[in-house]
């Protein structure tokens, strides 16, 4: 009889969890994941980065119809709005991949057990109200919103609303308010902009994005400026109250000063995620978390807990399912005695707003602190596709060091910013030179051309500008 019910269990089945537990199950182990959400795939495909994609994706093109994008290029129509039916599309990308995963475990012997799980010991956990033990467990339980210390987040009534209660509104707001100039405040902020919403975003910081380059989030105020959106940076909320179907925002200058009232149908609170890790039963196997709720661990994913391991967002680094999916693949090979590694300094993030702002590795501001840098910078406007497509907002900037060359960071603002940062990912995994990316050979006309042409402004000089 075996000394273990399962050789890896897995809690949680978000893009870390699920993919970790595919991935042993490959390495022939034997696995479970504990999942209690109704469907798999956690925050992410349920309520995260996929339907609020359907929703993005969709709303581009109500608004290329209705203000006339469409018209330059000689199509003119007049779009009607059937919310229903977009959410119903959203709801249908959702049941499709979720269903997927689970035909996934199904597919690679994965036993998918239901329920919440919480520690007995470092080798057993319950599920509901059965014990089930296993040699090796991977915490990869995510992350849930931020809350705002005094402000009510009520999904139901539709007013003061998340980020899953934003996705699933049922009438476009007249006027929205959005807490937090971060990615998901600016994606949903967009969608409902887009849909004819009237939203003003607040943020803390003097800047939005945080995190990222420092040109690219002076553009993006620009950029929401530029597509209707009203900017209150540098300002604090200090207090949300609900009056019938109204709600009433009291913000004030950062530094101080006096206060205004604005008025909103609908509230967004968007201001970050913490680390999922209560009712785990951490106490119970002597695992504490740092000041910031996070598990740590070592490079291996292993925590000081023999047996116990952690990935995604309950550990430190950024809160990106690509990341995590990377750690479950590297957590499994490293449970099954293989070498899991995972280079946290290229981690590419995308905000999938129009367009898209994308970037990995440094920020120019990181870079320049550790030695001096050479910087090229290529516009949208001069790149043939983007400006055939009539997409001119964007550029593409590129940090190298000064004497290697070696590239330290790419950031881009593009249409299709997401997809071509992936060249500049790989690029930085390679441990390539901005020489290496510019003569290297680029397909005309595409947006990837500003890439090199970026490159080239690194050591001499574009050629189209």
């Amino acid at each position: 009889m075996a000394e273990y019910d399962y050789d890896v269990l897995v809690i949680g089945a978000g893009p870390g969890g699920y993919v970790a537990a595919i991935r042993a199950a490959q390495l022939g182990l034997k696995t479970a994941c504990a999942e209690g959400r109704e469907t798999l795939g956690g925050t992410c495909l349920n309520v995260g980065c996929i339907p609020s994609k359907a929703m993005l994706h969709a709303s581009e093109f109500f608004d290329a119809a209705a203000n006339g994008a469409m018209a330059k290029m000689g199509i003119k129509v007049t779009p009607e709005l059937d919310l229903e039916i977009m959410h119903a599309q959203r709801r249908d990308a959702v049941k499709g991949l979720t269903g997927g995963i689970e035909f996934l475990f199904k597919k690679n012997k994965v036993d998918w057990l239901k329920g919440y799980a919480a520690f007995e010991d470092a080798h057993t956990v319950k599920v509901g109200d059965k014990a089930v033990s296993a040699k090796n467990i991977v915490i990869a339980t995510g992350s849930t919103v931020t809350p705002l210390p005094g402000v009510e987040i009520d999904n139901g009534k539709g007013i003061v609303v998340d980020s899953t209660g934003a996705l699933e509104l049922p009438a476009v707001p007249g006027k929205m308010v959005v807490i937090g100039g971060g990615v998901i405040g600016l994606e949903l902020g967009s969608v409902w902009r887009r849909l004819g919403a009237d939203v003003t975003v607040v943020e803390f910081l003097d800047q939005l994005l945080p995190g990222m380059d420092g040109d690219v989030r002076k553009e993006a105020a620009k950029i929401f400026k530029k597509q209707g959106m009203t900017l209150k940076l540098g300002t604090k909320v200090t207090g949300v109250s609900v009056k019938g179907k109204k709600a009433t925002i009291t913000v004030e200058p950062a530094a101080g000063g006096d206060a205004e009232k604005l008025e909103a149908d609908v509230v967004l609170v968007s201001i970050g995620r913490r680390p999922n890790t209560d009712g785990l039963g951490l106490e119970k196997i002597g695992l504490a978390t740092n000041q910031r709720g996070q598990i740590e661990t070592d490079h291996d994913f292993a925590t000081k807990v023999d047996g116990v391991w952690a990935i995604g967002d309950v550990i430190p680094g950024p809160m990106l399912a690509h990341k995590a999916e990377d750690e479950g693949i590297a957590v499994a090979e490293n449970i099954a005695g293989m070498t899991g590694i995972v280079n946290h300094d290229v981690i590419p993030g995308v905000v999938y707003t129009m367009p898209e702002f994308a970037g990995v590795g440094l920020t120019e501001e990181a870079a320049k602190e550790r030695g001096p840098v050479k910087v090229g910078k290529f516009p949208m406007l001069a790149n043939s596709r983007a400006k055939t497509n009539h997409e001119p907002d964007g550029f593409v900037k590129i940090i190298a060091d000064a004497e290697t060359d070696r590239v330290l960071g790419v950031w881009c603002i593009a249409s299709v910013a997401g997809t071509m940062i992936a060249q500049a990912a790989q690029a930085m995994e390679f441990g390539a030179t901005s020489e290496d990316i510019a003569y290297t050979c680029h397909a005309h006309p595409t947006h990837s051309e500003a890439i090199k042409e970026a490159a080239m402004a690194v050591t001499g000089k574009p050629i189209h500008t």
